[in-house]
């Protein structure tokens, strides 16, 4: 196995450097992933242009990561039921197994996880390479496994790329599903087509939601097609329809079961539109924490229709299973959302993709290391 390993590091707000490491020695209770995909999401494109004050040093991003165990201690493997070879999706989370969140299965909560709290903790694409282990980001060709890493076996009739895709769909079946509760008959409002938003569409198609809106603007008009060939009953231009009027209409005045907010930096529109277009009495809203401030929020009306407002944060291990499970079931032409590759010395370039700096419309990117050195793109299917 070679010793020298390299890796996409941030060393200043957006801005990242390719530099070169020394394998980090591994012990009985720890493992090395060679790295085969390493996605990106809304949450990298954030933290690569203003990363948390309290993360200092160097930092390799990448918290969305599929691999192939490449050498393992022997603890490691009794204690993850794996052997040397086998792929894995990687879940971010690094909890400490001993909390009473860990205990009960919620390590995501675990303090020892969470760096808005702990200076010290230690999460996938967050923690400073500076830290024992070193190699704590997927956006490198090789990731350091300790021996609380999170870990779920892919099939081998699944693919690395496909498997990539394991986080947002993962996400969108914990949010629409488990939190909001999205089910059998039930009327869904998809706030935001982007990987989030039809991952939830997907959740909600499998759970038997009834009918399924998705709203977006109208440079959305691709993500719109998708969203039609994933299940959505009607898609929604809100820059030139009035939303709330075709929502009414759409449902006999009813308004929706649930509406699940996933727009990015939009502002509180979709907030307020949510509010209005939900039934009269106990609807779900799920949001996301983009707005720091939201003022005049309308507690009274939110209050008089009793709605009841979750937030979406997050994914479990259940979540993940099942996402696993959806991706091999092949019910879904889900590598759809797998729109764009580049090799990991191209991170820069495929965060601004993704943050919608370029002509690009991105949905998911696939970071590769083996594609260092050769140029990436949209993928053509």
């Amino acid at each position: 196995m070679t010793q020298k390993v390299q890796a996409a590091v941030r060393i200043a707000p957006g801005t990242t450097e390719m530099q070169e490491f020394e394998l980090p020695p591994i012990d009985d209770d720890s493992a090395l992933l060679r790295v085969e995909v390493a996605g990106i999401c809304g949450t990298d494109v954030k933290m690569y242009a203003n990363p948390p004050a309290m993360i200092h040093g160097r930092v390799i991003m990448g918290h969305e990561n599929v691999g192939v165990i490449a050498q393992a201690g022997r603890r490691f493997k009794e204690r993850q039921g794996l052997v040397e070879g086998d792929r894995v999706f990687v879940e971010h989370y690094v909890g400490c197994f001993n909390c009473e969140w860990c205990r009960i299965g919620e390590y995501r909560h675990c303090e020892a996880t969470d760096w808005r709290t702990n200076p010290d903790g230690r999460r996938f694409g967050y923690t400073s390479a500076e830290n024992p282990g070193t190699l704590w980001g997927g956006f490198s060709e090789y990731m350091y496994l300790p021996w609380n890493a999170v870990l779920h076996k892919v099939p081998d009739t699944v693919t690395p790329e496909l498997a990539g895709l394991v986080m947002p769909l993962s996400n969108g079946i914990e949010w629409a599903l488990l939190t909001a509760g999205v089910g059998y008959a039930d009327t869904v409002l998809i706030q935001g087509p982007g990987q989030q938003g039809l991952s939830q569409l997907v959740a909600a198609k499998t759970a038997g939601a009834s009918k399924i809106f998705v709203s977006g603007t109208t440079r959305d008009k691709h993500r719109f097609e998708l969203a039609k060939e994933l299940g959505a009953d009607e898609v929604i231009d809100v820059l030139t329809e009035d939303p709330r009027e075709k929502i009414m209409d759409l449902t006999g005045g009813r308004g929706v079961d649930f509406v699940l907010d996933c727009t990015s930096r939009a502002g509180t529109a979709p907030v307020l539109l949510g509010v209005d277009v939900l039934k009269r009495r106990e609807g779900t809203l799920l949001i996301q924490g983009e707005l720091a401030a939201f003022p005049d929020f309308p507690v009274k009306k939110v209050t008089e229709k009793a709605i009841t407002i979750k937030s979406a944060r997050g994914h479990s291990y259940k979540a993940c299973e099942l996402a696993v499970e959806q991706l091999a079931s092949g019910r879904f032409p889900l590598e759809k959302l797998a729109t764009h590759r580049y090799g990991i010395d191209q991170v820069d370039h495929a965060i601004r993709v993704l943050a919608g700096e370029t002509e690009e419309d991105a949905i998911h990117i696939s970071l590769m290391p083996e594609l260092i050195g050769r140029a990436g793109g949209a993928v053509v299917r």
